[in-house]
């Protein structure tokens, strides 16, 4: 630092206001709270007719007849559609084994399955049309756990499987199966003075996320479709919808409309091929919104899972080996599985230094609801068991759990199961440190308050079920690790368009990509690094469509990183050219122009020694600079199918927390007092946001705790509560102060040194909250979410 205070040499970016480091406002932040943002349900055309989809009521049975004649007779109907209507050979799609049928046809595989579609004039003779459609079943015996799946004679879901997964699975109930071996556990768990087993079970939680699945398809004059619609993976969605309708994909243009969460939910397709379908067929608009109904069926869940754990330890507190088999259902169709699996697989030791395992991930298919990506995607379920079991472990050898868990945390260099060094910083001890540090929150207001006291700080709320009566309190720590950005040997790369030019006398810079913003704030992140790297201040985000490269999906916690370092890229390229562009007209005027280290800052040009060489805008004059690159992080390479060894995940993420419960023991009712956590994201580029989605994933975590499960019949295999009345979310009244103490850590391999933020919390959230609660009640608590039964015995 010079005597000012100014440093001595600058950096691109460090003088630009609204740049990375700053707690910029999202453009679309004042519109979503005044309730005047445009979703995808807000989408309308002149004279558009509305799509209904038939659904199963059954979770298994062979379609013996469909008469759709009734329902093509009702004034207003415009077009019914069934399998037999499909205009082309390919009538499946998925994200990778294409498994799942546009429309049934033979039978139908689970509980809500499209039959056939319904276009109207109006969306009640659209509904009143599809319920006169009849449809002849006949049941079948349902599959619904690893037991029906794999029994001799079980109902195959899938006959005939042909994808490359079939040979390498013990079952074509299993969708796919990963091994991972390092070392010998048997051996080592001779060296073991203690050795703990635990079974566990995670339910099927939903994204539940508030804006429904909706869509706009309008025929084009072309022949082609401009279809609007609320997704997680633009190309993705166009990889899969052109093969269906016959076209090629340049005629089907795909926009992205405003998105009301996603979560995991809308990475795999919904209403797009059924709208694009009806509006082909009628040569109108057609416009498909799901309700919250139907909802529940139109979109992927959680994996629900059982887990089988076994960990030793000597007596000094060291982990001597681990061994464990996941049982993920995946429901009828493939969707995510085999990712899932391999995550579960690959991250199911946890954040610990374990040397020997013998580890086993499955994936079923069952006539369960169809299951794929959701925020955490497979760690979330090991997570639960593997904490459970350091409670256990520690319990057992009498030690503090966090200290246990940090005499086991990994840190930079370690090995992990697959044999991957993490060669990033890996704080997991120190995280649990500053959590277990931060101040607890105030003992049991109601001790002190009598009467008086706030019945919505207590279990049971504003229910006024006690007053503290039979309420104890409980404080448990949990810690997880998740990998960023997709895996084993997947090409994850993005596309961005950076357009500079001037505009009424200003530098201005347009960004173009794909990127489905769904809530994460991507679109605020992409301008904050045009404004570093271009040092300006006016930065256009354009509309995400199909008309530029493909962005990958809005997952993994990877769009900061893949997207984001994409937008870097093309901006570093566009710089490059204005001060190629700069040297050529300027350059006899000023040595610097070869000599110095240049930077774009404040709209010129300067040295980093601070002196302005040139005005951008005279630089640029009529010029526009305009690129479009890719950008990929490093290779991954997949996991050995028999060894499980390989370089699989690129980056990974850690978060930490601290639940604080009070526990009503006579009706089992919890509440959460405090949720504190300490997450390490390598960079903060927008704090604000990052703390954002630190408390958003923390929230999701306390939901699959406490109370989110989307409850199947286990005879049947029918949805018992798709609705928003009995399938239960966190509300502001059940959502507790959350603390972040945010770490920033640089992963000198990503971008700016960050990391993925969005998923860790989501992870050590849950078993913390049950942590606390075991702390509470002295209860085992096996399963979530925990319900009052499991708590009281009732």
């Amino acid at each position: 630092m010079g005597a000012t205070g100014i440093p001595t040499k600058l950096t691109q970016g460090s003088q630009t206001r609204g740049g990375i480091g700053e707690s910029t406002l999202r453009p679309d932040g004042t519109l979503k709270v005044t309730g005047e943002f445009a979703y995808a349900s807000d989408l309308w055309h002149e004279d558009m007719l509305w799509g209904q989809t038939l659904r199963s009521p059954h979770a298994h049975a062979e379609i013996v007849s469909i008469d759709i004649s009734e329902a093509l007779a009702q004034p207003g109907v415009y077009a019914v559609l069934t399998y037999e209507d499909l205009p082309t050979d390919v009538k499946n799609y998925g994200l990778e084994i294409q498994d799942t049928p546009v429309l049934a046809h033979g039978r139908v595989r689970h509980h809500g399955e499209p039959v056939a579609l319904v276009a109207a004039d109006h969306p009640e003779t659209a509904r009143r049309a599809a319920a006169k459609i009849k449809v002849d079943y006949r049941q079948l015996p349902v599959v619904t756990d690893e037991a029906s799946a794999t029994a001799p004679g079980a109902p195959l879901i899938h006959e005939g499987r042909d994808d490359h997964h079939i040979g390498h699975v013990p079952h074509p109930n299993i969708v796919h199966r990963q091994p991972i071996i390092r070392g010998n556990a048997d051996e080592a768990a001779r060296r073991a003075d203690v050795i703990v087993t635990g079974e566990y079970e995670v339910g099927i939680q939903d994204q539940a996320f508030l804006g429904p699945e909706s869509g706009l398809a309008v025929p084009a004059e072309d022949g082609g479709v401009d279809l609007y619609v609320a997704t997680q993976w633009l190309h993705s969605d166009l990889r899969q919808i052109a093969p269906v309708l016959g076209l090629p994909e340049d005629k089907v243009r795909m926009t992205l409309s405003g998105v009301g969460g996603a979560f995991g939910g809308r990475e795999d397709l919904s209403m797009q091929i059924h709208g694009c379908l009806l509006a082909l067929r009628t040569g109108k608009p057609v416009k498909m919104v799901y309700n919250r109904f139907e909802s529940f069926f139109g979109h992927v869940h959680r994996h629900p899972a059982k887990l089988w754990y076994e960990h030793g330890a000597t007596r000094d507190g060291k982990l001597t080996h681990m061994k464990c088999r996941i049982v993920l259902d995946g429901g009828a169709y493939a969707s995510a599985s085999p990712a899932v699996v391999g995550n579960a697989s690959s991250l199911s030791v946890g954040p610990y230094v374990i040397e020997d395992v013998e580890i086993e991930a499955i994936a079923l298919y069952t006539n369960n609801p169809p299951c794929g990506a959701m925020r955490g995607f497979g760690a979330v379920q090991a997570c639960f068991a593997y904490e459970a079991q350091m409670d256990k472990v520690a319990a057992e050898l009498g030690m503090d759990p966090v200290e246990f868990r940090q005499l086991n945390a990994m840190t930079q260099g370690t090995l992990l199961p697959t044999g991957q060094p993490v060669d990033s910083p890996a704080p997991v001890a120190e995280l649990l440190r500053r959590v277990k540090a931060m101040p607890m929150p105030p003992e049991q207001q109601w001790l002190s308050a009598g009467e008086t006291a706030d019945v919505r700080a207590l279990p049971g709320g504003l229910s006024n079920t006690t007053h503290g009566e039979g309420v104890v309190r409980g404080v448990g720590y949990a810690v997880g690790i998740k990998n960023v950005g997709f895996s084993e040997g997947f090409d994850d790369y993005s596309t961005a368009r950076v357009r500079l030019e001037v505009i009424a006398g200003e530098p201005v810079a347009t960004v173009h990509t794909a990127m489905a913003e769904v809530g994460q704030g991507g679109v605020t992140v992409h301008a904050q690094i045009a404004r570093t790297e271009l040092g300006i201040t006016q930065v256009t985000i354009n509309p995400a469509d199909t008309q530029v490269g493909s962005a990958g999906s809005t997952s993994a916690s990877r769009q900061t990183y893949v997207t984001g370092g994409a937008v870097k890229h093309s901006c570093e390229a566009v710089r490059e050219k204005v001060l190629e562009l700069g040297r050529a007209t300027f350059g006899t005027y000023h040595p610097a122009w070869a000599t110095a280290e240049l930077l774009l800052e404040g709209g010129k040009v300067v040295t980093d020694g601070g002196e302005v060489l040139a005005d951008l805008v005279d630089v640029l004059g009529d010029e526009a600079i305009d690129l479009e690159l890719e950008w990929r992080h490093r290779p991954t390479e997949p996991f050995d199918l028999h060894t499980g060894q390989g370089f699989g995940h690129v980056q990974y993420s850690f978060a930490a927390h601290r639940a604080v419960v009070e526990v009503d023991t006579e009706l089992g009712l919890v509440k959460v007092i405090e949720l504190a956590c300490a997450q390490d994201v390598g960079k903060a580029l927008n704090p604000l946001s990052v703390v954002g989605q630190i408390q958003g994933g923390t929230t999701q975590g306390l939901g699959l705790a406490v109370m989110e499960e989307i409850l199947v019949d286990p005879v049947t295999a029918k949805v018992r509560n798709p609705s928003f009345t009995d399938y239960l979310i966190p509300t502001i009244l059940d959502t507790p102060p959350i603390p972040v103490d945010v770490l920033e850590l640089a992963d000198d391999h990503a971008p700016y040194g960050l990391r993925g933020v969005g998923e860790a919390p989501t992870l050590s959230s849950t078993p913390a909250v049950v942590a606390a609660i075991r702390a509470a009640t002295g209860l085992a608590l096996k399963r979530v979410p925990v319900r009052p039964e499991h708590i009281t015995g009732t």
